[in-house]
């Protein structure tokens, strides 16, 4: 199956450069462009674009405004978001995937890494750049501003031990591998068992569970060191 990619970012270069190199791939084609967060979020309603590569900082309507409305809007639940930025600040990450996006990425990453970004965020996983220091994230994950909302404590009562131990690490940004080595299970438990808490928790992939995890207090951040 293709991957269908919608490029948002206010330089035609940048999109130009991004088309060339994603159409290069098999795997993957470009479907719409946009300059600006209300055109990503008109191009996304038309074409239904599996993952957009969002550039944060667009002119008008930037990238984490059309985020929220793109991942608010059910018709839009099976389109993806992966972040562009160069403002790499917990709070700035914590936003973004506060308002839905699945990834986010630095502007300084090579060529292999954003393909492997695009991969990774369309299969469902969550992505947060080296750089995005998980201690300064979390810590925003956990203390929303006056406009954020804490997840509940019983959003996640309906899970089982062992899915409230996956959450858990999947929060710290294990890989089903490490969850299963951890778990003394199996990658494939594991997967099954995410997909469950998914389903339970009405979360559309991991990012959303990580922001779950911190904000219904099921994980606390780290206290930073001294």
């Amino acid at each position: 199956m293709t991957l269908r990619v919608l490029l948002a970012d206010d330089q035609a270069l940048i999109r130009a450069a991004f088309r060339t190199l994603i159409d290069s791939c098999d795997d993957m084609e470009v479907v719409a462009e946009a300059a600006d967060g209300e055109e990503a979020l008109a191009l996304t309603r038309t074409h239904r674009p599996d993952l957009a590569l969002m550039d944060l900082g667009m002119p008008g309507t930037d990238g984490l405004a059309a985020t929220t409305r793109i991942c608010a809007d059910p018709g839009l639940a099976a389109t993806r978001v992966l972040i562009r930025t160069t403002s790499e600040t917990g709070e700035c990450v914590a936003r973004a995937l506060c308002a839905g996006a699945s990834g986010f990425l630095g502007k300084d990453v090579g060529v292999d890494e954003l393909l492997g970004a695009l991969r990774t965020v369309a299969a469902g996983d969550a992505l947060l750049s080296p750089s995005a220091t998980r201690a300064v994230v979390t810590r925003f994950l956990a203390t929303p501003g006056p406009d954020g909302h804490l997840a509940p404590p019983e959003s996640i009562a309906a899970l089982t031990a062992r899915e409230r131990d996956v959450l858990a690490l999947v929060a710290e940004g294990k890989s089903n591998d490490e969850i299963a080595e951890a778990l003394f299970g199996t990658p494939l438990t594991v997967r099954d068992d995410v997909r469950s808490t998914l389903t339970k928790l009405a979360a559309r992939d991991r990012a959303q569970l990580v922001v779950i995890a911190y904000q219904s207090g099921l994980v606390r951040p780290a206290p930073p060191l001294c």
